[in-house]
């Protein structure tokens, strides 16, 4: 029953006879194991009429895999972590999966795993965000697809086809690189700023994007960069030493203070000085002459709201 599942799992369609000429078994004794997994839940169904056949629904069932203890402990709380996301790109299929999973481990190994609930975390912070749009998103890379999207940014709201490069998630949100057949390059998507995404099979996808991966993104000294340099209290150290966009040029002094030249892509300019202003006076910028000024600016504003 398990080679039979796998068989039918390989193949898109298949027919009683196929079956039987390859497991060496009559079309009656397969006809009859076909109905007994159809009982047991494996999404089987009839085709009609010439040509015809069995064809399996979209959600396919896995045949059984062996875990030892240390594994299954590792997959559950790896499926745990993604909890502390507010959304994930294939919907309920992790906590379904998991409850599955959870349910057949033997008594003790539940046990064991009861008493680390809450005591072992994989901590993300919560970003609101639409779970269909993410999982738009990942189909459209796995079916290799362009995506028709309405993306809000600082020029406003914008319809736009991006044909996606991957997904990431850092800081609680998730990423999208992917090229934008409107700017004619790649660009970096935020998925929450993503009001709305479909499937668009009328654009074909071009093959050299499809042959990138994540790790293809361009690096800082390939970009025309600036540096910005940066001085922190202890408090500043203590919320920059976990980001890791400025954690690798912090330098500490003995006070617990410290400092950073941190050499940046200057399309990226806003975003980082973003950052910074959330630091409040945990930070001073020291150059160079426009990261400054964009301090000055911002305080003059916020200030003149308070005359």
């Amino acid at each position: 029953m398990i080679q039979l599942i796998m068989m039918i799992n390989a193949r898109k369609s298949f027919t009683v006879q196929e079956l039987a000429d390859e497991f060496g078994l009559s079309k009656r004794t397969i006809a009859r194991d076909l109905d007994e997994l159809s009982s047991l839940g494996v999404p089987v169904y009839s085709v009609q009429g010439r040509g015809g056949g069995y064809r399996l629904l979209q959600e396919r069932l896995l045949p059984p895999i062996s875990f030892t203890e240390s594994e299954a402990v590792a997959l559950f709380f790896a499926c745990q972590s993604l909890d502390y996301f507010s959304s994930v790109p294939f919907g309920e299929g992790a906590e379904t999966a998991l409850n599955k999973f959870y349910y057949y481990l033997p008594t003790d190994v539940k046990d064991r795993i009861d008493r680390l609930k809450n005591k072992v975390m994989i901590w993300s912070p919560y970003r609101p965000m639409s779970t269909e749009v993410l999982n738009t998103l990942m189909q459209a890379i796995m079916m290799k697809s362009v995506v028709t999207v309405e993306y809000s940014s600082r020029g406003g709201a914008t319809k736009r086809d991006i044909q996606p490069i991957g997904l990431y998630a850092s800081s609680g949100y998730w990423y999208c690189p992917a090229f934008c057949f409107l700017r004619e390059e790649i660009r970096q998507f935020r998925v929450d700023r993503i009001g709305s995404a479909t499937l668009n099979e009328s654009i074909s996808c071009r093959e050299d994007v499809d042959q990138l991966s994540l790790l293809d993104k361009p690096v800082t000294d390939q970009l025309e960069q600036i540096v910005l340099r940066l001085a922190f209290t202890s408090q500043g150290v203590w919320q920059v030493e976990s980001n890791a966009r400025f954690a690798p040029f912090l330098e500490r002094m003995d006070d617990g203070s410290g400092a950073a030249d941190v050499p940046i892509a200057h399309k990226d300019f806003l975003f980082h000085m973003d950052l910074l202003w959330k630091l409040g006076e945990d930070v001073t910028v020291l150059g160079p002459e426009e990261a400054i000024q964009w301090m000055r600016s911002k305080i003059e504003s916020l200030s003149r709201l308070y005359l």
